[in-house]
């Protein structure tokens, strides 16, 4: 007869030595032995019986993994496991790498489109190109009800060094691809600029693996072209390893100056300082973060601001400041457990509370919405108690995030009922496909700076308007609303005066689609009112320097 153990038990059994003492010593130290040794008497005795006395055979595994998910689940929001099955793609992201061809795509009218080919990737090697078409792969069609990222992600990742054969459309030509799949990586960094002579933007989207190095990368880029004020994006960044977050951070402060310090109930405190001169430790400073910037984001503007560093710019952040330990079990699935906090170098606890369960936890966002925190500053309150200072004497709050030094209010210009049936047509995804594929050979097309300089003669918001046309939404405008019904008339204005932030949408996912993404944000970045801000911040102290 199969016995089962204490989940607990089972978990740490199934770790290397080391870190199963660890494991065990979360519970050792407040649980008193007698209950430890109840408790699991009391589970082991009821998967006994699931197991021997129920209505029909158990499937043991799936209550296992239901089991540890619920038991991580009231610890805390950020305790989770990882089925063996799905560890690996879960890892990708941060380990900064997978295994494939080197594309990435878009499905559009039943049909998936090479979006991009990664430099240096297999797919560049055999001479894919932006814009072709798949028409199968491995011989099993690729268009149709076959055209979903599922069916993408399984057939064109897969181990280093196999093929992939892949039959391609190419305007009206049939080309036949043998790839050879590699390993490929992924960036943190996908677009960065200079704004004008002396300002430069880098957006970060994660702290993976290769994040620091491509970091370093950007920034001696745009040293050369002069930039001495740096605007670091981390909007939606929500986080990554601990040790590039800290190295990320050594960019900005000189040698000595604590970053982050953590501290759990099985823990000691441990310290993290700068150690280096880093690359940018002079020049003017903003980074931006908004409700999506957790972890690693909120540890790298947390030592920015207490060391009065430089200005932080936007909203509050996520507020996501528990630690998690990773530990690989025997049957390949991964448990993350929390095992500490982390503190900004004024004291400052990062994360915020999650006493009322982790559906409340979850639900924070809606609540901010609901309370009016993305609009007004005033509407959110820190006691005293929460109150610390900067290296400079500011204030700042702890509680949960990190609080901007400057408030940017979310965007609440409504979207027009143009705008909204456009998107829910999908026709923000499939116009910028159609009209690139059209128009790759044209010589206003030869670079990114050609494209906007030509966008007027291009009429590519005329297009638009015809393709949307075409598919059953038709720009119009109500001509006298006190009629009955409501009369109906064509709309004969540019599309840039009707719809200002869908003129630049057009722009930015047709330039996305010609030269590579990245491209978007150079477009968009003149409709967003926390760039504007950090960059009216910036030529504001220049001019008074």
């Amino acid at each position: 007869m199969k016995r089962f153990v204490f989940l607990a038990l089972l978990l740490a059994f199934a770790l290397p030595p080391a870190q199963a003492q660890l494991f065990k010593g979360l519970f050792k130290k407040k649980v008193p032995v007698a209950d430890s040794i109840a408790g699991m008497e009391r589970l082991g005795e009821v998967m006994n019986l699931i197991q021997t006395q129920y209505v029909s055979d158990p499937n043991t595994d799936h209550l296992s993994e239901e089991a540890i998910r619920h038991m991580l689940r009231t610890l805390d929001p950020h305790s989770i496991y990882i089925p063996a099955r799905e560890v690996q793609r879960t890892n990708e992201a941060l380990q900064g790498n997978f295994e494939g061809v080197g594309i990435t795509f878009a499905v559009v009218d039943d049909t998936i489109r090479v979006q991009e080919v990664l430099a240096g990737g297999p797919a560049e090697k055999v001479g894919l190109l932006r814009g072709d078409k798949f028409l199968r792969i491995d011989g099993i069609s690729a268009t149709g009800d076959s055209a979903v990222n599922s069916f993408v992600f399984r057939h064109l990742r897969g181990k280093k060094g196999t093929i992939v054969v892949a039959d391609m459309l190419r305007g009206s030509d049939s080309i036949t691809f043998h790839i050879e799949r590699d390993r490929i990586p992924i960036h943190s960094i996908e677009v960065y600029f200079m704004e004008d002579d002396s300002i430069g933007y880098i957006s970060l989207l994660r702290f993976a693996r290769s994040s620091v190095n491509e970091f370093r990368s950007a920034l001696k880029s745009l040293k050369k072209q002069g930039m001495k004020s740096l605007i670091l994006d981390l909007r939606g960044n929500s986080g990554g390893y601990l040790d590039i977050a800290y190295g990320l951070a050594n960019e900005f402060l000189s040698p000595g100056k604590l970053i982050v310090y953590q501290q759990g109930r099985a823990r000691s405190r441990q310290d993290f300082k700068a150690v280096r001169y880093g690359s940018f430790r002079e020049g003017d400073l903003v980074v931006l973060v908004d409700e999506g910037s957790a972890s690693a984001s909120e540890i790298v503007s947390g030592a920015v601001q207490d060391w009065d560093r430089g200005l932080i710019i936007g909203r509050r952040t996520y507020g996501k400041g528990l630690v998690q330990t990773m530990y690989n079990l025997k049957d390949g699935s991964q448990v993350r457990i929390t095992t500490a906090r982390y503190y900004t170098p004024s004291g400052r606890c990062i994360q915020r509370p999650y006493d009322d369960g982790t559906d409340a936890y979850n639900k924070d966002i809606q609540r901010r919405y609901k309370h009016g925190e993305m609009f007004s500053a005033d509407s959110i309150q820190f006691p005293d108690s929460l109150k610390y200072k900067t290296a400079g004497g500011r204030t700042v709050y702890g509680g949960g995030g990190i609080m901007p030094d400057i408030f940017v209010p979310m965007d609440t210009t409504p979207a027009t009922r143009y705008y909204r049936d456009c998107r829910r047509k999908g026709l923000l995804n499939q116009f910028p496909q159609y009209w690139a594929d059209l128009h790759r050979g044209d010589t206003l097309l030869k670079d990114f700076d050609s494209f906007i300089a030509n966008y007027a003669r291009l009429d590519i918001d005329s297009a638009f308007v015809a393709y949307a046309a075409a598919k059953g939404v038709v720009m119009d405008s109500v001509a006298d609303s006190s009629q009955t019904p409501v009369v109906i008339v064509p709309q004969t204005k540019p599309l840039l005066e009707v719809d200002r932030f869908l003129h630049r949408q057009i722009k930015g996912l047709v330039s996305d689609c010609l030269f590579g993404r990245g491209h978007y944000y150079r477009v968009m970045k003149e409709e967003d009112p926390v760039y504007r801000t950090a960059i009216a911040t910036l030529r504001s102290k220049a001019a008074k320097q």
